[in-house]
């Protein structure tokens, strides 16, 4: 290297760090820091290695790059900007400002180039497995002898908050097991987090933690030395395992008071440090926001670079497809996430009366799905035979085997996470399942799903009181109300095997967020009406089930209920129906769809004039009163639940024909509403008072006295 390119390669390095400085300081927020001392790594991983296409972001067969330090998202957005993507100077002088591209954390979608949503600490690293995991896969799929039309790494940038947290511990941990060659990560080992020095807290030996895992690890010693950290890429680019590159750097490197401290992590470095750190740099400190000649001319090299890359590739699969044009358009499907058409026409219809688990049906309906929808891609966190998740048939995916079946292991929420970037990546529709109760562990990257618009469906099995002797610790009861309480999140709860079925039909058919199945352990029975309107009616997230004579006018209850308690609900209307209390039984399995439809048909369902109603679930009642009304009463479980039989929980519970049908009738003749206590809650831990509403009123858990 000459002493011309040297001076050249600094040039660039601080033009990435003083963009970083501007931004931060002029939205007057952000994290300055650790830009600075990653910039060297992140140039030479962009400008050596790093095989991408800014003017076409979303070629197929680019290289992932994932900033897991989100918080550090002036890089990325530099970056992107000295490389050629649509990201003008304009959107970094907005950074963190209302309507800009340019977020306090990357967003995926919004910013050009950006492959994830980051930010929430160590989320990066579960989805750069994910897209490892995908490239395999998709490589052994789709490549043929003398035709490699996917082949590209993925690499992230992560921090010592990413490596504390459990989900990249997790994540980790399943890389090293599948050797995931693939995979490089650049640790930021700058050894200081928002509290101070990370010896503070953090004391392991990182690189012994990953050879542990199986991965190849490195270290450099010197974060400014872009020759040996680029020999370092390359060494990890030949070795068969994921990979970490430890890099010592300085946080808020050249800053004269405040390197090496946390005062350059969470806050602009102030109007005198920003002067006083470019002159350090030999910088003009009145120029903000400057891009040297020389460093644009550099960085813009990454534009025909990337267009050479992209046409080469394009060449590539023009001789593919001429020599294999059922998989050339089969994968070209794939990468626009289109479905076959028919996809779910094979999914079946249950017999009236057969009695089904909700968990066996959405087991039938992968069997169908794998077969037309290659694309569906998952597994389960070591509970496949729980939640019927396997494609029967198919080989595990594994570190010399890239089958169908994901084995997670006890890993709910690098899962998630791994799921995301497997969606994010392309060519998949990922899957995967834990029991409901377990979905708090997945929370985190469940809600990052629904954030980024990430088309995966979670399978949650054993998902009330239901799953019986295993008591409380598994029971979910507060899952529903916290799930619906996720933005474009939708939970679906059928009420029996062929809602189950129509709630994968609207699983797979989303393309625009997450799918969350919540299904039963116990069996349920068939009822005459799902056959003909499950469909259309889960579709629409509530439909009505079953009604007595005589049109809406003539309704005077209106029971409403999901999942397990549907046909709970179908039996209690029938002895109601009997006494002559008129009875229409809504089936509500998924809100969020139902508040999607027209004003007209909700009010079909739910008529406004009809105000008595009775809702019916097997979990807190919360956000039941939306539909219950104000003239409405609320049957759950406003509390942890037991362990027993489930026939003995219900029944304890009350969730049993004859009691439903008993509140129906005191709605209706009585006026009662409010939330409805459980027959017995008994079992309580001394200590805890749950205190039952009074006959028409509501009442909320008080701490004894």
């Amino acid at each position: 290297m000459t002493a011309t390119d040297d001076r050249l390669d600094r040039l660039a390095i601080d033009t990435i760090r003083t963009l970083a400085i501007d931004g931060v300081q002029q939205a007057e927020s952000g994290h300055p820091g650790a830009p600075m001392g990653m910039a060297p790594m992140a140039y030479a991983l962009w400008t050596r290695h790093l095989r991408h296409a800014p003017t076409r972001p979303d070629w197929p067969d680019r290289d992932r790059f994932v900033l897991s330090a989100g918080h550090a998202s002036m890089l990325v957005y530099a970056l992107l900007h000295l490389t050629g993507y649509e990201l003008p100077m304009s959107e970094l002088q907005r950074f963190r400002q209302w309507g800009s591209r340019t977020p306090g954390h990357p967003e995926y979608g919004l910013t050009p180039g950006l492959e994830a949503t980051t930010g929430p600490l160590g989320q990066g690293v579960a989805n750069a497995v994910g897209m490892a995991i995908a490239e395999r896969r998709l490589a052994a799929e789709f490549n043929r002898p003398d035709h490699d039309v996917v082949d590209h790494r993925t690499f992230a940038i992560c921090s010592d908050g990413d490596l504390q947290e459990g989900i990249a511990a997790e994540a980790a941990s399943l890389a090293g097991h599948l050797r995931l060659g693939k995979l490089t990560m650049l640790y930021d080992d700058n050894r200081i987090q928002l509290d101070g020095p990370t010896a503070m807290a953090f004391s392991e030996d990182v690189l012994a933690r990953f050879e542990a895992y199986g991965w190849q690890t490195q270290r450099v010693d010197d974060g400014n030395d872009l020759e040996a950290i680029s020999a370092a890429i390359t060494a990890a680019e030949a070795d068969p395992r994921p990979s970490l590159i430890a890099v010592r750097t300085h946080i808020g490197f050249g800053s004269p008071n405040k390197q090496d401290s946390q005062k350059a992590h969470g806050a602009p470095l102030g109007k005198d440090e920003v002067r006083l750190t470019k002159e350090a740099y030999g910088w003009d400190p009145d120029r903000t926001f400057f891009v040297p000649d020389e460093a644009a001319a550099m960085f813009s090299r990454a534009i025909p670079r990337g267009e050479h890359l992209a046409e080469a590739w394009n060449a590539r699969m023009t001789s593919y497809r001429a020599a294999y044009p059922t998989e050339a358009a089969e994968l070209g499907r794939r990468l626009d996430g289109d479905l076959r058409p028919g996809a779910t026409a094979g999914l079946k219809t249950y017999a009236v009366g057969e009695d089904v688990a909700t968990r066996q049906a959405s087991q039938a309906a992968i069997q169908v799905l794998a077969e037309t929808m290659p694309e569906l891609f998952g597994g389960a966190a070591d509970l496949s035979e729980s939640n019927l998740t396997d494609v029967q048939g198919a080989a595990n995916f594994e570190a010399d085997e890239p089958g169908r079946n994901l084995r997670f292991g006890v890993r709910e929420h690098a899962m998630g996470g791994i799921a995301n970037g497997i969606a994010y990546h392309g060519g998949f529709l990922p899957y995967v399942a834990t029991f409901l109760t377990f979905s708090d562990y997945m929370r985190g990257s469940v809600r990052l799903a629904a954030l980024s618009g990430l088309h995966v469906i979670y399978v949650w099995t054993h998902d009330s009181v239901g799953l019986g002797e295993d008591g409380p610790t598994h029971q979910p009861i507060e899952h529903y109300a916290a799930l619906r309480a996720i933005p474009n999140l939708w939970l679906i709860r059928p009420g029996d095997a062929n809602e189950a079925s129509a709630a994968w039909a609207v699983a797979v058919g989303r393309s625009d967020g997450p799918v969350a199945l919540a299904l039963t352990r116990q069996k349920l029975t068939t009822l005459p009406e799902t056959a003909d309107r499950a469909r259309e009616g889960v579709a629409r997230g509530g439909y009505i089930v079953r009604e007595s004579s005589g049109g809406p006018e003539a309704i005077d209850l209106i029971v409403i209920a999901t999942g397990s308690e549907l046909p709970l609900a179908v039996t209690a209307a029938e002895s109601l129906t009997a006494e002559g209390i008129r009875t229409r039984v809504v089936s509500l399995p998924c809100w969020e769809l139902f508040e999607l439809q027209p004003v007209a048909y909700r009010h079909e369902v739910l008529p406004t004039g009809t105000r008595r109603r009775l809702t019916i679930e097997s979990g807190v009642t919360l956000g039941w009163e939306r539909y219950a009304g104000d003239e409405g009463a609320l049957i759950g479980i406003d509390h942890f639940g037991a362990s027993a039989p489930a026939a003995t929980i219900f029944d304890h519970f009350g969730f049993t024909p004859d009691r439903v049908a008993e509140v129906g009738r005191r709605v209706v003749r009585d006026g009662l509403r409010g939330r409805i206590p459980t027959v017995d809650h008994g079992h309580q831990p001394v200590g805890l008072r749950l205190a039952g509403p009074t006959v028409g009123h509501r009442a909320d858990a008080e701490p004894a006295r």
